[in-house]
């Protein structure tokens, strides 16, 4: 699928968080074109860095970076741009951050302590972020003003719910960041 001809406006974003969070997912449930994914099999080598006991069923992570395109109006398109969830691939968001407008960062509510080191990151590269809340089949939703102070998130930073399995879901999560961003810029 080609982009429009008349779209003036392109703007890059990531969608960041710890392992196996949804990132992958997320892109792939709304990106308007075949998603680029550089996923690869779980191996013995990730025995010690990466936690397995949350998600017994994941067998492949991201080891680049995943990329999608999503227009929101004629004049409008997002790049977005998914990060490996590892801190031993932080060189690599220092990579796709560069020029990146804003981020959504995804968090697990049943993990939310591994998203500190997720948000020391998007802070370090001073991106504009709002978080959402992934839900999994099964898991306990947490009042969003919890979720925040929980994370210590300032009182203007975005908190949604959503699931990114469901392109509505994902999609609202990624318009939420970008009026935030809107309203920082106009």
């Amino acid at each position: 699928m080609y982009l429009d001809p008349d779209v003036s406006h392109s703007v890059k974003i990531l969608v960041v968080g710890h392992f196996a969070v949804g990132k992958t997912t997320c892109i792939a449930s709304i990106s308007e074109i075949e998603p680029l994914q550089t996923e690869e099999e779980i191996t013995e080598a990730s025995v010690g860095f990466d936690d397995l006991s949350n998600t017994p069923g994941k067998t492949t992570t991201t080891v680049a970076m995943d990329f999608g395109r999503l227009t929101l109006n004629e004049h409008l398109v997002l790049y977005l741009f998914g990060t490996p969830g590892q801190e031993r691939f932080k060189e690599v968001w220092e990579d796709l951050a560069r020029g990146a407008l804003g981020a959504l960062v995804l968090v697990d509510p049943l993990r939310l302590e591994e998203s500190f080191a997720v948000l020391d990151l998007v802070e370090r590269f001073g991106l504009t972020y709002a978080i959402g809340v992934n839900h999994f089949d099964g898991t306990t939703t947490y009042p969003l003003e919890e979720v925040r102070e929980a994370l210590n998130l300032p009182a203007d930073t975005p908190v949604v719910d959503c699931d990114v399995r469901d392109q509505q879901s994902a999609a609202q999560a990624l318009i939420t960041l970008v009026k935030h961003l809107m309203s920082l810029l106009g």
